[in-house]
């Protein structure tokens, strides 16, 4: 049986299916080019303001119904929007499918952004965006972006501005969904157990109508910027410090050595970081690096908490770690076991409906075409000790930005959280 089962539309809407026949449910999700990337400053969190408004109700159903009827079948029907992508997905055993997708259908397509649910939904995502900003973990990120690229769309939080969602008419909406929202900047990705010709009929009958606009994604580029560091007074109990410098964007070798970096460096209980700061010194108990890319951008960061007195120690221990890694590079044993990691993590994965739904729409969408199992692994595989040891030189030389969260900060300069790089 082939991995992957394709279509498009006359309407230029693309359909990619994952056969999984030995389960007895399906997850669908229609994928749209709309996410923080691709908006004006004045735009800015709008993407995830339709997103909402889009479960307020439609033209056959209200706000309620579309919940209810989702729950009378045991189903999960969510959306979340990210920097890149607006996603509308469900679950459902297979017989509900039919049932799900003219969901999808409907919210999307016959939504009715009456004025009213527009005001009473702006205090939810106001209460949103409040609590992100009382969750220092996520604020830290947030401010770890504006530090590192400065006022570009790239930088922008995916939930935006207080004042910004305040200002949203229904007009601002159904603008940016005419730009926005059309079948060939969208994907319709399904995994799991399924009909493949009576799905196509159903996305025919459901989206056939709905009209291209021909525009395409739109562009957008990312401008050279000094790293600086963000300071943002919260009165909590420990620092929060997140440090980040460029790495490649998705998808290159490149990246895939960074893949390895960072689960040596802090992705795993077994990392440098891990170890070296939380079980042999007892300084923190959340540390970690990751890696925040898309398409055009790449951040490799390290976060951790700690209490006041035990900062600069983390810092200077994290610096030293980067710095350590640059010059003695990635032994052959952390090597072998990062792979392995990424390889399991990768697999494993890859064996539910929805993980397959999203990785194949988030592809498709953003890419254009889909990847085999087989040929993940390959990549994964194809990754030497020598190209990640010359990644981890690049690495360590590179200008380092820093965000802080919390109180009795003024200890750390901005050139000793930069590793006084020049």
């Amino acid at each position: 049986m082939e991995e992957y089962q394709l279509a498009t539309l006359e309407n230029g809407l693309r359909v990619v299916g994952v056969p999984m026949p030995s389960f007895r449910s399906a997850s669908v999700g229609l994928w749209i080019d709309s996410g923080s990337l691709y908006e004006t400053p004045e735009e800015n969190g709008i993407s995830h303001f339709i997103e909402h408004m889009l479960f307020k109700g439609t033209y056959r159903r209200s706000a309620r119904q579309i919940a209810e009827e989702m729950d009378a079948v045991g189903g999960m029907l969510n959306a979340f929007t990210d920097v890149e992508t607006t996603c509308f997905h469900t679950r459902v055993i297979t017989q509900h499918l039919p049932l799900a997708m003219d969901m999808i259908a409907d919210l999307v397509l016959n939504s009715r952004l009456d004025p009213d649910d527009i005001r009473r939904e702006k205090g939810v995502v106001l209460e949103e965006i409040s609590m992100a900003e009382d969750t220092p973990d996520d604020l830290v990120f947030e401010q770890l972006l504006q530090a590192h690229y400065g006022p570009q769309p790239v930088s922008q939080p995916v939930l935006g501005s207080a004042d910004n969602v305040n200002r949203f008419t229904r007009e601002d909406i159904v603008k940016y969904m005419s730009g926005h929202y059309h079948p060939d900047g969208a994907v319709l990705a399904l995994a799991g157990a399924y009909d493949w010709d009576a799905f196509l009929k159903d996305a025919q009958r459901l989206f056939g109508a709905w009209q291209p606009s021909g525009t395409g994604r739109p562009e957008v580029k990312v401008k050279p910027f000094a790293p600086k560091v963000i300071r943002c007074e919260k009165d909590i109990e420990q620092i929060h410090i997140c440090m980040g410098v460029d790495c490649p964007p998705q998808d290159t070798p490149e990246a895939r050595a960074y893949r390895v970096i960072n689960t040596v460096l802090g992705g795993s209980m077994s990392s440098r970081l891990f170890q070296t700061i939380r079980e042999e010194r007892g300084l923190a108990y959340s540390v970690y690096s990751s890696i925040n890319s898309t398409l055009i951008n790449g951040v490799f960061t390290v976060y951790a908490a700690a209490n006041p007195e035990n900062a600069a120690q983390v810092v200077s221990l994290i610096h030293e770690t980067i710095d350590r890694l640059g010059k003695e590079g990635v032994t052959e044993k952390e090597f072998v076991q990062a792979r392995e990691q990424m390889l399991s993590g990768l697999i494993m994965g890859l064996e539910s409906p929805s993980n397959r739904m999203r990785a194949a729409g988030y592809r498709m969408l953003t890419r254009g075409d889909t990847v085999t199992t087989d040929e993940l692994i390959e990549k994964v595989n194809s990754v030497k000790l020598d190209d990640v040891n010359e990644q981890c030189r690049v690495l360590a030389q590179k200008k380092r930005s820093a965000a802080l969260v919390g109180v009795k900060m003024d200890d750390l300069s901005d050139s000793f959280l930069q590793g006084k790089i020049s």
